[in-house]
């Protein structure tokens, strides 16, 4: 006998459930109307940038971090994905993920939660994933935002997000270069 979709054999089944959790969520009774105008609004943006949510500290540097990109570097190219949003439910922040040309998912790192939860919701999701302690130079050792002195956590976040604008300043041109090649 063979597996097939309609009916799985034990093994199949049993490779999912190690590899896969099953998470069942309550749907919303209904929806954040300001959320949706936000969404629809920023829908323009070319970049949505979702983020480890983490209360770490590789997790706090990589929110720290999308926020500085999305908000105060590259504001008008770069949308901030609310996470829970889009995890939660089928509505503006998952179509911000679902319709960007480019996503790009910050982890804090290596688990790269944010990308895992949203490849669970948005089947074929292959965000550009960056993981943010990378970038960084600091004690490996620790691990909760108590242990590194603001000032640090805020620099980091800086150099980070830096980083990503420069990264994604430099794909600009070159997708420009394409368009008009592909043009002529």
């Amino acid at each position: 006998m063979s597996c097939n979709q309609k009916t799985p054999c034990a093994e199949a089944t049993s490779l999912r459930e190690k590899e896969y959790e099953t998470v069942y969520i309550r749907k919303p009774a209904g929806v954040c109307q300001l959320c949706e105008d936000f969404s629809a609004r920023e829908s323009v943006k070319p970049v949505a940038v979702m983020c480890c949510e983490g209360s770490c500290l590789r997790g706090e540097i990589a929110r720290r971090a999308s926020n500085i990109l999305c908000h105060s570097l590259l504001p008008g190219k770069t949308v901030r994905v609310c996470l829970g949003g889009a995890f939660t439910k089928d509505t503006g922040q998952r179509a911000l993920v679902r319709n960007a040309p480019l996503v790009i998912a910050m982890e804090g790192c290596f688990l790269k939660c944010a990308t895992r939860m949203m490849q669970g919701v948005l089947e074929g999701l292959e965000p550009e994933v960056v993981v943010a302690d990378s970038l960084i130079d600091f004690n490996r050792d620790l691990f909760s935002v108590d242990e590194m002195p603001e000032e640090e956590i805020a620099r980091h976040a800086r150099d980070v997000a830096a980083e990503m604008a420069a990264r994604l300043e430099e794909q600009a041109p070159a997708a420009a270069r394409a368009a008009c090649s592909a043009c002529s």
